[in-house]
């Protein structure tokens, strides 16, 4: 009798029931062979005899010769696991089997949320890109090693994509009842499985979400100061057509009823900054004419602004910087703020260095604050990003955790810091402030290049080594920095992160496409939230005359 020995058979859960002749479990605890059929109900134990082999490196089992019931009516109890996992092959003895996290775990990504209804977890907290807390190279490829340890995927359990509802965190996700990155979920309890190289619990009971990382309707910093500087990456900001083609755009709306959407969101998030000064990346780089996407952004700003405030942008007198599709570009306050001088461009032409195809040229303007006739020079960058290679300019990933391009980034920081030392705007003032998407996290050689030249890393000094403006793949670090001069230092008050963006699931976007009728009102709001998948970061001055 195949049952004779004891009952270590596999046991069937509610979700993986099924009387099918080609049963196959989401939780891959066995497979049926087509035209093999067999009746099991929940709770039963049930032994089966076939091959076992992998499959896409789950275990199980095909080549079924039989299966037999060997009990009823039982309740299994849940194997306590932990994390971090000792190593990469602990959870292959999990594969099938019900489990127990007894911690309470910390939601780390969201960002398949709403593709897939996956979330990521971690304990101890959020896990961070290893170059933002520690040096690259050895300290760098241990802490990733440990990260790789410590992060296990919820799963829904629906293998359908882009499922409506949306289940977590509670009956579903809405634009008003988000999933942040750093909330907590306790007593996980579901069955093991191994898929799309990650392994994930499908939770038998509902996963308990606790929102123990709100949102926060305006930036969380003292108004110690009398001057407020921000920088935002808009996220591909792109009107069509101010003549740089209609829609779809190039990179950001599909439609115009995705522009407007999308326009909502940034102009909300701005105008909560009450910031002076704002430098925008990834603009549309389209110039300065009527329609173009900074000329839109900044009438936005000035139908919404309250009596007292109106918005202008800086025009370098050129039709556009560089050649990239996207560009940077400033808004301030005309109330507030004083243009003076010149706009001076940093690209190849001015230093070799400086490789404008890759980097986007840097825009430096100085402005006065009119309350006190304080000067203030401020650089906007958005350096080359670790998303593509750069190995055919003899600049590959060195394998330390600094990604690809790491040396066109450092070159372009090295090549800044000799041009802002010119004093390109004609300012006659050392005060200056370095913001922008540098594609470079805290301890890597960017920043350390901009470091050695006497500036300060405002948002390190300020928040610290928990400080971070963008996840990726699990992981936050800050690609969004604030440096100031060693005369400027003295004069910051304040700087930190809003953490609007990076922390919301992707899905709260104002994008349209895999999302039903019914999501497409409920998972949007026409707030800062998901403006962007960048935080914007803000300083605060009391400058000195």
């Amino acid at each position: 009798d195949v049952c004779s020995s004891d009952l270590s058979g596999f046991f069937i859960q509610e979700e993986t029931a099924d009387t099918d002749a080609n049963a196959m479990t989401s939780e891959g605890l066995f497979i049926f062979d087509k035209g093999f059929g067999v009746n099991v109900a929940v709770g039963d134990v049930v032994r089966v005899s076939g091959t076992v082999a992998e499959h896409f490196g789950l275990t199980e089992i095909n080549a079924v010769s039989s299966v037999k019931v060997c009990a009823s009516g039982v309740n299994l109890p849940a194997t306590n696991v932990i994390l971090p996992f000792a190593s990469k092959t602990t959870m292959e003895r999990y594969e099938g089997m019900l489990i127990h996290l007894p911690q309470t775990l910390t939601v780390t990504d969201n960002f398949n949320l709403g593709r897939f209804g996956e979330v990521i977890v971690s304990s101890s907290g959020r896990l961070f890109i290893p170059t933002n807390i520690v040096s690259p190279g050895v300290n760098a490829k241990a802490m990733q090693a440990a990260n790789d340890l410590n992060r296990l995927v919820i799963d829904d359990g629906n293998s359908s994509q882009n499922a409506d509802p949306i289940v977590y965190p509670g009956s579903r996700l809405t634009a008003f009842d988000t999933l942040r990155n750093n909330d907590t979920v306790s007593g996980v309890t579901g069955v093991v499985a191994y898929t799309a190289g990650a392994y994930r619990v499908h939770p038998t009971q509902a996963p308990l979400f606790v929102a123990s990382n709100p949102r926060k309707t305006l930036p969380t910093l003292p108004a110690t100061g009398s001057l407020r500087v921000a920088s935002f990456n808009v996220l591909n900001y792109f009107n069509g057509d101010g003549r740089g083609g209609g829609y779809p755009t190039a990179r950001g709306a599909d439609s115009a009823a995705e522009f407007t959407r999308q326009r909502n969101k940034i102009i909300a998030a701005i105008s909560a900054m009450q910031a002076d000064i704002i430098g925008l990346v990834e603009l549309e780089n389209d110039g300065y004419r009527a329609n173009s996407a900074i000329q839109d952004l900044m009438n936005g700003l000035n139908a919404v602004a309250p009596a007292g405030t109106s918005y202008r942008f800086i025009n370098p007198g050129i039709s556009r910087i560089g050649t990239d599709a996207i560009a940077v570009g400033f808004i301030y306050r005309n109330e507030t703020v004083l243009a003076t001088g010149i706009a001076a461009i940093l690209d190849s032409s001015v230093d070799k260095r400086f490789d404008d195809q890759n980097n986007r040229p840097t825009l430096a303007q100085t402005f006065v604050e009119i309350a006190t006739g304080g000067r203030l020079t401020v650089a906007v960058n958005h350096l080359k990003s670790k998303g593509s290679s750069c190995a055919s300019i003899g600049d590959p990933d060195g394998g330390d955790g600094q990604g690809n391009c790491n040396l066109t980034r450092t070159r372009a920081a090295a090549a800044m810091m000799d041009w802002l030392a010119t004093d390109p705007t004609a300012s006659n003032d050392n005060d200056v402030l370095i913001i922008g998407d540098l594609n470079a996290y805290a301890k890597e050689d960017p920043i350390s290049a901009i470091l050695a030249a006497g500036f300060s890393d405002l948002i390190a000094r300020q928040v610290g080594s928990g400080a971070y403006s963008f996840v990726f793949s699990g992981q936050s670090g800050t690609l969004d920095h604030v440096l100031a001069s060693p005369s400027l230092t003295a004069q910051v008050t304040a700087a930190t992160h809003w953490h609007i963006n990076a922390d919301e699931p992707r899905v709260l976007d104002y994008n349209e496409e895999f999302k039903s009728t019914n999501q497409l009102s409920e998972l949007y709001n026409g707030d800062a939230y998901r403006a962007s998948d960048h935080d914007p970061v803000i300083v605060e001055l009391n400058l000195i005359q």
